[in-house]
């Protein structure tokens, strides 16, 4: 048996992934306060996995897997025309995450009012590595042929293994404060442009480490073409499930000299993440679009229609709350979650379900815009 879906409903696997993708964004980076969280919604501190880190390189494989639609067009058109609707999408999701992270823009306290230092203001970040890694990979895409595309993504993974441990400052050893991706940024960026609040200033969006992510879009750039060519079918399924798992068997082998870590990015990562993403796709393909199962779609949909959107909104919105004060103590996301939902679920799964409860009102955000029928795409 073979079923095959059109352009439309192709769509709805992909949104659903997306969709998917952002939700469990928010739930990671809202957790409720005042307990510690279950240690698979944090991030892994150095070497090692979480679900957590599973979240934005899933988030650059679906970027991908709409990329195989998208540029389907783009390829036919003139290169003026292409770069200029590439480097502006490219730099208005860059804009838009550097002026995230210097919201509120001002400074106050009960003796003073300023501006914000933008000498403090951290440059990379989330939306701009989606804005670089969409940028590299459309020109990728649209200048090379896919057997040429592919091959320049395993160089990349190689050359990207070389660069780490050739310029490591403290004997391959990959520490934090000491690794080439620190050192990168901090030369060419200055202290005062990374993330810190880790133990030292790095940035786990540095400069360097973009490299290898812009192989998990393509990954999921490859998926989408190979579905698009050849139908939602149990063959098309069962590809993706042997790709899935020869990429994810490399990226544990590679994982035994070069070891998975998120914040690195280490090769290794984006190989076990792209063999999971692909099981992932695989298995939304089955249910969705062969066996019809609609539970939990529309839900997952909705956030997979407006997924930038939805997904600043929840960083502004949280970082609003975190200004607001409460008690002497506590900001109004603090204040709620401890003494309200701690009061109530007690430990980790009152962490959980807070973050659930700002998750969902995300969701309704863009409930309202699904039913609007406003698909803000930047």
């Amino acid at each position: 048996m073979s079923t095959s879906i059109n352009k439309t409903n192709r769509f709805l696997a992909l949104d659903v992934f997306r969709g998917l993708t952002i939700c469990l964004m928010i739930l990671v980076n809202s957790p409720g306060t005042g307990a510690d969280i279950y240690p698979y919604l944090s991030h892994a501190n150095w070497f090692g996995f979480t679900l957590a880190d599973l979240v934005f390189p899933s988030f650059l494989f679906a970027m991908g897997n709409a990329m195989s639609f998208s540029m389907a067009k783009l390829k036919t058109t003139p290169a003026s025309k292409f770069y200029k609707k590439v480097v502006r999408r490219t730099l208005i999701i860059f804009l838009l995450g550097y002026l995230m992270y210097w919201f509120p823009f001002f400074e106050w306290s009960a003796q003073d009012f300023s501006l914000k230092p933008v000498a403090e203001t951290r440059i990379m970040g989330v939306l701009q590595r989606i804005a670089l890694c969409y940028f590299f990979a459309s020109v990728l895409i649209y200048h090379l042929n896919s057997k040429l595309v592919a091959l320049i993504s395993a160089l990349i993974l190689l050359l990207y293994w070389c660069l780490l441990y050739w310029f490591d400052g403290n004997g391959g050893v990959l520490e934090m404060g000491s690794n080439a991706i620190t050192r990168l940024d901090l030369f060419l960026l200055g202290e005062g442009h990374v993330y810190k609040k880790d133990s030292v200033p790095f940035d786990p969006e540095g400069l360097l480490s973009t490299l290898p992510s812009i192989v998990n879009v393509l990954g999921g750039y490859f998926a989408g073409v190979y579905l698009k060519k050849n139908g939602n079918t149990f063959k098309s399924i069962a590809v993706l499930m042997v790709a899935g798992f020869l990429i994810y068997t490399l990226g544990q082998w590679w994982n035994l000299i070069f070891p998975i870590s998120k914040k690195l990015w280490t090769s290794s990562f984006a190989l076990h993440t792209i063999g999971l993403d692909l099981f992932i796709m695989a298995t939304l393909v089955y249910a969705i679009e062969i066996k019809k199962v609609r539970f939990g779609v529309y839900f997952f949909d909705v956030f997979g229609k407006n997924p930038l959107f939805i997904y600043l909104f929840s960083e502004l919105f949280f970082i609003t709350l975190r200004l607001i004060p409460v008690t002497k103590n506590h900001d109004a996301f603090e204040w709620f979650s401890e003494a309200i939902v701690q009061q109530i679920f007690p430990g980790a799964f009152g962490a959980l379900i807070t973050g659930v409860l700002f998750m969902l009102l995300c969701w309704f955000v863009g409930l309202w815009l699904h039913k609007k029928k406003i698909y803000i795409k930047i």
